[in-house]
């Protein structure tokens, strides 16, 4: 494998070269970490998409890719979706969703299934999100299925996260406020002509307004395209904030020692392990904290 020739080619944006990149890295293939330690630095935005199931995340990444395709900016996207059960592949398809762009010269979309991921993540998502800095992208997007614990896994990974909400879960607000004050940078509510719109913005207002920092809310219909360019806005006002460097430094410390943990795993034979709990667990002598400090 030639892997300077790959870089090189994924670095003049070859569609071809960067879908291969990420597979080889997915399925990792030898010598792939060779590719990712030459990677060069570059810094991109990374916008992570998030919500409930239903919100309208899909919809609203497509109309966003239409307002930076149209300002000639290149976007990729990666679509974290629940994986099959029989093939471990991705269930929700982004041709399906996002099929006006699958073949448009300046956006690249692939579809990441979690692969059984503990999170609600790709497992190599971050290896992946550093090669797609590498090509000429001037934002990154990931969607999230959102469900679980995708939404503060999207967290720790994106330097923007839009949480995206509907009317209908003005019930559930309450309940949801703690996390969600954690994770977004910005609320956003879809199919705001829905009835109850008004109401549950304003009081997701006056949730995003309590503790040391204010999350604006913005109102969308993405179906239609109507508030979209105020998205494109909060993001451009969001990257010039001061703590913004300090956020990119705190992220990267957190993908680092990450990394540096699956590394440490990587010797641990996970059938070897589950066989000397079982055998220990039935001699009913099995003790957690003894097995892992064997391990640590």
């Amino acid at each position: 494998m030639n892997w300077q020739l790959l870089l090189t080619q994924l670095q003049q944006g070859d569609m071809k070269a960067i879908a291969r990149s990420i597979s080889l890295v997915e399925n990792e293939t030898p010598g792939y970490e060779t590719l990712l330690e030459a990677l060069p630095a570059r810094s991109v935005p990374i916008i992570g998409i998030t919500g409930p199931p239903g919100a309208g995340k899909s919809t609203l990444t497509d109309a966003m890719i239409g307002e930076w395709v149209s300002q000639g900016k290149r976007v990729a996207v990666l679509c974290v979706d629940p994986s099959s059960p029989f093939n471990m592949g991705a269930v929700l398809g982004d041709r399906i969703r996002m099929s006006e762009w699958y073949i448009h010269p300046n956006v690249f979309i692939r579809s990441l299934a979690t692969r059984g991921s503990l999170g609600g993540l790709h497992p190599k998502i971050i290896e992946i999100t550093e090669l797609l800095k590498a090509a000429p992208f001037d934002f990154i997007v990931v969607e999230t299925v959102g469900v679980g614990q995708s939404e503060v896994e999207i967290a720790g990974l994106a330097d923007m996260t839009l949480v995206v909400l509907v009317p209908e879960a003005g019930d559930d607000i309450q309940t949801m406020k703690a996390g969600l004050l954690e994770i977004a940078d910005l609320f956003i509510v879809n199919k705001s002509d829905r009835p109850g719109a008004d109401q549950f913005v304003k009081n997701l207002l006056g949730i995003s307004s309590m503790g040391n920092r204010h999350i604006p809310v913005l109102k969308t219909i993405a179906h239609e395209r109507k508030g979209i360019s105020a998205i494109m806005t909060a993001i451009g006002e969001h990257q010039q904030r001061p703590h913004h460097i300090d956020k990119n430094i705190q992220l990267l410390t957190q993908r680092a020692l990450h990394l540096i943990q699956h590394k440490r795993m990587q010797d641990i034979n996970r059938l070897a392990l589950y066989t000397e709990i079982k055998n220990a667990y039935l001699e009913n002598r099995f003790n957690l904290y003894q097995l892992v400090a064997q391990y640590a």
